[in-house]
């Protein structure tokens, strides 16, 4: 009686769980072995008859500069867009945890970015950078100041881009710390106020330790979400654009050689450099959190 309860039990956990294994299956791991026998191949002529090429693909990525200085961009506006989020994410998530009128509001607001569609958000901020009538720049002009070539300047495009990606992301990064916060028993800080701990002190010796699990996540998922930036480049910054060196990604490579030049092939082996990529980083984060994520 004993074993067949248990048997029922591990049969309608196993159907709880299905759906899901069944999704990542169907929709993320049978994709990447797809990829990466895809990645072994050329596309034939017109998209048909895929020829095997062996290592030819690689080999020509390990000489493509275009590749090399995608990947450049790819960290590059990873390490601009991950640490802003994050900071501004702590710092809204520790204000709107505070007793304040409005609070749910201020919540609701900050999120709405990340529930809106990038093509949509995307869009707006085009209209927002366009040199001759865009609001920041009528802004500036207002002050003195002349307009800024946001999207078409090398120097300054990537940048502009990457504070579409903070503005987008904060919201998300925000709910999951402010989550966070809230499972922090309050009896630590009622004893630290007791011992004359200031707010400071106790952010960094009570909220920061107790938050690591929390911070750990967001950080792990804001890499893999950044390194996969496609939407804003893509709407923001053309093939012909003086600014598309300075500024393409990896996905967006991937996109331009699987589907505009036909070469499914070659997009496979860049995004292979990527998922690789996004392993090793993830890889070095899981062994480096043993040294500053406190589990209670």
């Amino acid at each position: 009686m004993h074993k067949k309860k248990k048997r029922i039990e591990a049969v309608w956990g196993l159907g709880m769980v299905a759906p899901t294994i069944i999704g990542l299956l169907v929709l993320n791991i049978i994709p990447i072995f797809q990829t990466l026998k895809m990645s072994f191949y050329k596309s034939g002529d017109f998209g048909r008859g895929d020829i095997f090429v062996g290592l030819a693909n690689y080999q020509k990525l390990l000489a493509d500069g275009e590749v090399w200085q995608a990947t450049w961009n790819t960290l590059k506006y990873t390490a601009l867009v991950v640490p802003i989020t994050i900071v501004l994410a702590i710092i809204l998530a520790v204000l709107l945890n505070a007793k304040i009128k409005g609070k749910h509001l201020y919540r609701t607001i900050y999120f709405l970015p990340m529930v809106a569609a990038p093509a949509a958000v995307t869009m707006v901020w085009k209209w927002l950078y366009n040199t001759d009538f865009g609001l920041i720049n009528y802004v500036l002009r207002q002050v003195g100041l002349g307009p800024v070539n946001w999207v078409e300047d090398p120097r300054i495009a990537l940048y502009a881009i990457a504070v579409i990606g903070v503005w987008s992301t904060v919201g998300y990064s925000m709910i999951l710390i402010l989550a966070g916060l809230q499972e922090i028993p309050k009896d630590y800080y009622e004893a630290a106020r007791i011992d004359g701990a200031s707010s400071i002190k106790q952010f960094f010796s009570i909220t920061l330790p107790l938050l690591s699990p929390t911070l750990f996540f967001v950080v792990v998922t804001s890499i893999i979400q950044a390194m996969q930036v496609f939407d804003a480049i893509y709407m923001m910054v053309g093939i012909t654009s003086p600014a598309y060196q300075k500024t393409v990604s990896l996905v967006y490579l991937f996109y331009n050689n699987s589907f505009k030049y036909a070469d499914k092939g070659y997009g496979s082996t860049i995004i292979m450099l990527l998922l690789l990529m996004i392993l090793a980083i993830t890889a070095v984060q899981m062994k480096v959190q043993k040294k500053w994520v406190h589990y209670n």
